[in-house]
């Protein structure tokens, strides 16, 4: 990994072309997704301070020697206003070059431009946008009037009247929720109903249902100079995860995945970077949300596109130039934590953990892009522990997601408590 690591400064230097200022120092919006942490891995050689807002006590990023420093912060879903206040000085005071939003926060920077200081260095679209992509209702509307393919659906409404919009099995969605936690696929009516009762609750943007489709799931990541594409990647899901998510990647070329992420982004005149999950047939995708931010980028790194680097460039106010930047494929990487997660999750079982960490059919040519521990050595540190606590108790998968998902996400509430203190954003 060391000698990928000459050749993609050499590639993509941080003092990018000529004429262009250097970037000095960069800020994480938060330190306890796998986006931040493999963050940390991409950015690792490159001649800069990175410094991590965390929120949680020995969050992923805390175990690393890739960072320089963990800041704490104000929980951005538990208290908005004094995450942004904290934010922004800390901002000002450090004249960071960049601040890169690895996960909900950057839904709430959006929102809160009005409160932020002139100038403030992040790469972000406007919150009209946002709330075009951040809902899946929403998003799956702004789809349809696209003409971009996606499965059948529906919005649903009262659960006390609602029938079986599809044949069984389908999934019920709620617009708003992160890590997989919004959606239940349910097999029959008493499953309705109770996927009904779990996601009315405290949803707000409704639901939909959402017809089962067949295909592999995968995701293609774009970055946007202000409604022009700039970099874009594909891969698909070759290990699963909690929630489940992709835990194991392989970068693939798929016009068609590029082309549906370049009319999005045109259409909503997109500043900064989205994620869309797809299931595809034979490379042509249906999409099912969209994240509008960067998603864990070490595929797309050793694929030849850093996007944590082009993005804190485009932060920074650099001209990324008119070249598209195309990842390439045949990449193959993986989150070594994440599959043990996963196989805690959809298995149970502690052989499966076992399994899972020992590698147990999984490809040789893989790299390591969450825990590096050759490149980062403190990083084994939370990977042991996730190891012994899931060969302990693969049940715990449960309390370790929640807790991370609890500091960085930022849900309805707090945007409602946002445009309570100040008007929205147009």
């Amino acid at each position: 990994m060391r000698g990928d690591r000459v050749f993609a400064r050499t590639l993509l230097g941080v003092n990018g072309d000529a004429g262009q200022r250097s970037l000095r120092s960069v800020l994480l919006t938060e330190g306890s997704s796998l986006t931040a942490r493999e963050t940390l891995t991409v950015l690792g050689s490159y001649n800069l301070q990175v410094d991590v807002l965390v929120s949680q006590r020995a969050p992923m990023a805390a175990f690393s020697g890739m960072r320089r420093r963990i800041v704490q912060a104000p929980r951005p879903g538990d208290d908005p206003l004094g995450y942004l206040g904290f934010l922004d000085r800390l901002v000002a005071e450090e004249s960071y070059d960049a601040v890169l939003p690895t996960h909900e926060q950057a839904w709430l920077l959006a929102e809160a431009s009005s409160l932020l200081s002139p100038g403030f260095p992040a790469a972000l679209a406007s919150a009209k946008a946002f709330r075009q992509l951040q809902g899946k209702v929403g998003f799956a509307r702004l789809l349809d009037k696209l003409g971009i393919p996606q499965p059948p659906w529906v919005p649903l409404g009262e659960p006390s009247s609602c029938e079986p919009p599809f044949p069984f099995p389908f999934w019920v969605k709620a617009s708003y929720g992160t890590a997989g936690r919004s959606v239940r696929k349910v097999h029959d009516r008493h499953g309705l109903e109770r996927a009904l009762a779990d996601l009315s609750g405290a949803q707000s943007g409704g639901l939909m249902a959402q017809s089962d489709a067949e295909g592999q799931y995968g995701q293609v990541q774009a970055l946007f100079d202000h409604g022009r594409m700039v970099a874009v990647h594909t891969s698909v899901a070759t290990g699963t995860g909690a929630g489940p998510s992709a835990a194991a990647r392989m970068s693939v070329d798929f016009p068609a995945a590029r082309e549906h992420a370049r009319v999005l982004g045109a259409h909503l005149g997109w500043h900064g970077p989205f994620t869309l999950d797809f299931l595809h047939t034979d490379g042509n995708p249906r999409y099912l949300e969209c994240n509008p931010r960067m998603i864990e980028p070490g595929n797309a790194w050793k694929a030849g596109v850093n996007l944590p680097l082009l993005l804190a460039k485009l932060s920074a106010g650099c001209d990324l130039g008119t070249k598209l930047r195309i990842g390439a494929a045949g990449a193959r990487t993986c989150s070594l934590q994440a599959l043990l997660l996963g196989a805690a999750e959809s298995r149970g079982t502690r052989r499966a953990v076992l399994d899972a960490l020992l590698r147990r059919g999984r490809p040789h040519d893989e790299t390591e892009v969450l825990t590096p521990v050759q490149d980062d050595p403190p990083s084994a540190i939370p990977l042991a522990a996730v190891a012994v606590r899931l060969l302990a108790n693969p049940a715990s998968v449960s309390a370790i997601a929640r807790k991370a998902i609890d500091a960085y996400s930022v849900g309805p509430a707090a945007i409602a408590e946002l445009k309570a203190y100040a008007p929205p954003i147009a």
